[in-house]
């Protein structure tokens, strides 16, 4: 897995070994990249379950403003840690919390990136907590990395889906405010 473009185009990430995390392929990250790219410079961006950080470095490295990764796992730690001092990028920062319990702790953002555990119900939960903390800037989206057999709502707790794209057995869907 490697940073894709922008500063830290081409270096290599750490990934987690083992069963608990599942990390985004290049060929994913690319492509829902290719969906936001207008959307990440000078954004502030929330990457919750942030795992090796991919997605939330990635952004970084294509302009945004400022990074926050939120992951509970402690093996991810080390590689976030790791991954963010090898690229070398200032502007993100890693919460070591719970996705659910981290809300009181972030700011408002323009974007927000989630890549949750599949088949786990997060999504609904975690778009329950954005709009009760308003987290989400009103020109802000929300990108959800999940699996093809997750039927998400069309309209959720104030979100409405904007754009859905299935890559494999991934499925990549974008929700802004309503």
């Amino acid at each position: 897995m490697r940073v894709i473009s922008g500063k830290a185009r081409g270096t290599k990430l750490a990934t987690i070994e083992g069963n608990n995390t599942r990390p985004t392929t290049d060929r994913v990250k690319e492509s829902l990249f290719n969906l936001i790219q207008f959307d990440v410079i000078d954004a502030k961006v929330i990457d919750l379950f942030a795992g090796s950080g991919a997605l939330g470095i990635e952004a970084a490295s294509r302009g945004a403003k400022a990074v926050t990764l939120v992951e509970n796992y402690r093996k991810c730690h080390e590689a976030i840690e790791y991954n963010i001092d090898r690229t070398g990028l200032e502007n993100v920062k890693l919460l070591k919390s719970d996705v659910l319990s981290s809300f009181s702790r972030l700011e408002k953002a323009d974007l927000i990136l989630m890549d949750p555990p599949y088949s786990q119900d997060f999504i609904l939960p975690v778009l329950k907590k954005i709009s009760e903390h308003n987290l989400l800037d009103a020109k802000g989206k929300i990108v959800i990395e999940h699996s093809k057999d997750d039927k998400l709502p069309v309209s959720y707790e104030g979100f409405v889906l904007l754009k859905q794209k299935k890559y494999g057995i991934s499925m990549v869907s974008i929700f802004v405010h309503e």
